[in-house]
């Protein structure tokens, strides 16, 4: 038994030494940068969204809405391009015949859905549409093909990236361990930079399933530097680019 607990005091220390030494790499404000948020929509971000009854609580908590404008903001003040990655269900993505567990919530609940992909009717204020206090920011943003299931495999963010020169993303959005986490990892497969503003993301919480908790572990796992809203916002006025800052009021 002396052993065996000797054994088990060693283990703990062990992982709270490895937790410790994990290595932050950093991410420098300087380059080809880019934001890029995923899903700022009504669904996730309002309490009138479908959704608002399993991610509300990870929203408020991290204080999501008001730090995704933060980030849009960062964008204009710095002139940083700004691509968004939506989520839009048409007609025909109800015909599916398989889908995993929230692909069949979604599609239950009908999040993000659309009359189709050339028909705005009925857009406008929907679940579907921008939380209508990012509006002003993203009358210039690049708006991207949407995505279907997380990640961007199926849309041209990519592309959109590559073809204006962009080689490092700062990313944000909803929802923290679906989209936002595949979007991270489909980006630094493909040889991108990526730094995640954490409490920029929200995560659904289920009974025994906390969505955030997961999605914040593996943002400072995979990403180069994981940021709060706060830090990023002090290391933009530290960089080089805070020189050129536009003024805004």
């Amino acid at each position: 038994m002396k052993k065996a607990l000797l054994l088990t005091v060693f283990g703990m220390l062990l992982h709270y030494v490895s937790v410790a030494q994990l290595p932050d790499p950093g991410f420098t404000l300087e380059g080809n940068i880019a934001i890029v948020i995923t899903d700022p929509q009504i669904d996730f971000l309002s309490e009138k969204g479908v959704a608002w009854g399993a991610v509300g609580e990870s929203v408020k908590e991290n204080n999501t809405i008001e730090n995704i404008e933060t980030i849009f903001k960062l964008g204009e003040k710095y002139d940083i391009p700004v691509f968004v990655s939506p989520h839009y269900y048409y007609p025909h993505d109800h015909t599916w015949k398989f889908e995993g567990a929230l692909e069949v919530l979604m599609h239950n609940i009908k999040m993000f859905d659309r009359k189709g992909p050339l028909n705005t009717q009925g857009l406008q204020g929907s679940g579907a549409d921008w939380l209508p206090r990012y509006d002003q920011y993203l009358e210039n943003a690049t708006v991207t093909s949407p995505h279907k299931v997380y990640g961007p495999e199926s849309n041209d963010l990519v592309l959109q990236l590559r073809k204006q020169g962009i080689d490092k993303v700062i990313l944000g959005g909803m929802s923290g361990n679906l989209c936002v986490q595949a979007h991270m990892h489909d980006l630094l497969e493909q040889g991108f930079e990526v730094a995640v503003v954490g409490d920029a993301t929200a995560s659904a919480k289920l009974p025994g399933l906390d969505g955030n908790a997961a999605a914040q572990t593996n943002y400072r796992m995979m990403a180069s530097h994981l940021f709060t809203t706060k830090e990023l916002v002090k290391a933009f006025k530290g960089s080089s680019l805070g020189y050129n800052a536009k003024k805004h009021p």
